[in-house]
């Protein structure tokens, strides 16, 4: 355990850089764009104007990690909803999920922690609150179903995406483009948490525990509902594929037999 430990050691510290450089960016513009001493978040009264900016924000910083040569290799997973449904779909073992899973949490809190720090009230006084995910238009319902979806569209889109031979290669870039859009339209909702890591992140520097269970459960249930989606259709596959070439061997044969 040790062995396999050291071994892929480096591939861990690259989880949690990744959400570590996650949770810097969203603590940085959410101090700039939301806190009420901010000149920026004066100067933008508007909180659309805001949110589209945040977005952008986000997705940028996902679209870096994606492809930075100090995270990319680990697959960027950086959420533990992911490496569970990697799992579940076989694609990463359980020693390696677990430590992943770890390191995610270590890396994203103590990224929060440093950039309270830094940024002292920008960051911790109300609203930004450190960026804890918390129900906000609709309550607590509306946020579960909200993360929910999101969870479920985005582990679907990245599975069925990354096992095709055409669409691969967008995989990271749709992924990205989907961060930007549900932090727009989920923000508002949930605060758009869809990462365990990424709320426990802030909850514990924050002490804000609202309404955790949400995304603690909804982000797993929605990912590992896509893994299970995702295996069903690739079995039916496999059995229509493997029906087919029946079909078509025993039409061969009565041929051979009379040429």
């Amino acid at each position: 355990m040790k062995n396999f430990f050291r071994q892929n050691l480096g591939l861990y510290m690259m989880e949690a850089l990744g959400l570590a450089i996650f949770m810097i960016s969203a603590c940085f513009f959410a101090a700039v764009l939301e806190s009420k001493e901010s000149f920026v978040h004066q100067g933008i009264p508007g909180e659309t104007g805001r949110n589209l900016l945040m977005g952008a924000a986000m997705g940028l910083t996902a679209l870096f990690i994606f492809y930075f040569r100090f995270t990319a290799p680990s697959g960027s997973q950086i959420n533990p909803a992911v490496t569970l449904a990697f799992l579940r779909a076989g694609k990463i073992n359980r020693r390696d999920a677990f430590f992943y899973i770890v390191f995610q949490f270590i890396g994203g809190t103590a990224a929060v922690y440093g950039m309270q720090l830094l940024l002292g009230d920008l960051l911790t006084a109300q609203p930004v609150n450190s960026v804890a995910t918390v129900p906000h238009k609709g309550g607590i319902a509306a946020a579960f179903f909200m993360e929910l979806f999101t969870a479920f569209a985005m582990m679907t889109m990245v599975l069925f995406t990354s096992a095709h031979e055409r669409w691969k290669k967008y995989t990271r870039l749709i992924a990205a483009t989907l961060v930007c859009l549900y932090l727009i339209i989920a923000g508002p909702v949930s605060g758009f948490g869809m990462n365990p890591a990424r709320s426990f992140a802030s909850a514990l520097p924050a002490h804000t525990w609202t309404a955790f269970w949400i995304y603690l459960i909804a982000p797993i249930a929605g990912m590992l509902g896509a893994a299970e989606l995702f295996l069903h259709i690739q079995k039916k596959k496999r059995r229509f594929s493997y029906a087919a070439h029946r079909s078509k061997n025993n039409l061969l044969e009565p041929l051979e037999f009379v040429i």
